[in-house]
């Protein structure tokens, strides 16, 4: 048997019951230099002199409970210490999994963590433990960030189903799913489905076989300048023409990337725009969210025309070296940016949506400049 102390999100009930795959007691323990993790989807306690924390203590008798508990924490980069804590009046010992590093921002209180990240950290655990048995603890880290985004989007779509006025309003609990397994686990997932639907006709679909690309919710932003009448456009190399036996693969497009866990559309927006361009956004317009290709993937497209300056400065090369993205910033005039889109040099679908927006809405912009 072994005794665990489980502090900050561990601590959440329905987060453990997802770990640990059971309803277990807990019992209240007060641990010394000890401080709760940072405010996030899962944090981990770190260790910190003179500190007191509050913590519950969990008896696994079952070596697979303890066993998946290591796999979650060794996914998240926490491992295991010998604790002492005080339990029932007495001194007790137990493991305790902690971060490495020093603490760097302070921790919430648990209740304002379940209003924050709560259900968001229960789909992306859901997911973990999903590879419990299947893949190493030490591949998940670096897909984590996509794990979390894909938690996001999911939520997302729960939350803003969008309008229904001509299309079918038959809810997702019309579908039954027979079977679902992972096809592909990288960075990116590939999933398999077999499920039947009510047809429009009134009778049940057969059985059907179903492949999608589950991927998360991205933002993509044009940015313009209304007193120069110009936007900004980025260049890089791009998997998908390449993989289509493209022979010209790096293309344009506007900033874009995922929507990070714990951020709205409009900061994710704000934060690729400064990431890969180096630009400071001023107003934002949103154009459209829409699903780019709903026959295979899963992926969400957030739309925006941002207003900001644009001077000659503002071209050359940007990204992030640790996103290992390699790019060219361009300025166009708005009519050399629509030349583009005559003679198909624009082959990016956003791209060209969103040009043909600022088109139509191009004399109110500048009217605001």
């Amino acid at each position: 048997m072994s005794r665990v102390f489980l502090m900050g999100p561990l601590a959440w009930r329905p987060l453990m019951e997802v770990v640990l795959g059971a309803h277990l007691p807990t019992a209240p323990v007060v641990l010394t230099n000890v401080a709760p993790g940072p405010s996030s989807a899962f944090s981990f306690p770190h260790i910190h002199d003179k500190a007191l924390a509050d913590a519950v203590s969990v008896e696994l008798d079952d070596p697979d409970a303890f066993d998946a508990l290591s796999f979650f924490a060794a996914a998240l980069e926490a491992h295991p210490v010998p604790k002492h804590g005080v339990l029932d009046g007495k001194r007790a010992s137990g493991i305790l999994f902690v971060a490495d590093g020093p603490l760097q921002s302070a921790s919430m209180p648990v209740e304002d963590w379940i209003a924050a990240w709560g259900d968001l950290a229960l789909t992306a655990a859901h997911e973990i433990m999903g590879y419990h048995g299947r893949v190493p603890a030490a591949d998940l880290s670096w897909r984590m960030s996509m794990i979390l985004s894909r938690a996001v989007s999911v939520h997302a779509a729960r939350a803003t189903p969008g309008p229904i006025t001509r299309r079918r309003d038959m809810p997702r609990d019309a579908v039954t799913v027979h079977r679902k397994k992972p096809l592909h686990e990288g960075f990116f997932l590939t999933r398999g489905y077999q499920l039947q639907y009510p047809n429009f006709d009134g009778r049940q679909s057969d059985a059907l076989h179903r492949e999608v690309f589950v991927a998360a919710d991205a933002v993509i932003v044009l940015p313009y300048d209304p007193v120069r009448d110009r936007v900004l456009l980025v260049e890089q190399f791009r998997m998908g023409p390449f993989a289509r036996g493209d022979i010209y693969p790096w293309v344009f497009e506007p900033p874009a990337g995922r929507v990070d866990a714990g951020e709205t559309v409009e900061e994710a927006a704000r934060r690729e725009c400064e990431e890969e361009a180096g630009l400071t956004l001023s107003r934002l317009e949103h154009v459209s969210s829409h699903y780019c290709s709903p026959g295979a993937s899963t992926e969400y497209y957030h739309c925006f025309v941002a207003l900001t300056d644009l001077p000659d400065e503002a071209a050359g090369l940007g990204g992030l070296d640790t996103e290992h993205e390699d790019i060219r910033t361009h300025l166009l005039e708005f009519d050399q940016a629509m030349h583009l889109v005559s003679t198909g040099e624009a082959n990016i679908g956003p791209m060209i949506l969103l040009l043909m927006w600022l088109q139509r809405e191009r004399p109110r912009l500048r009217s605001l400049a």
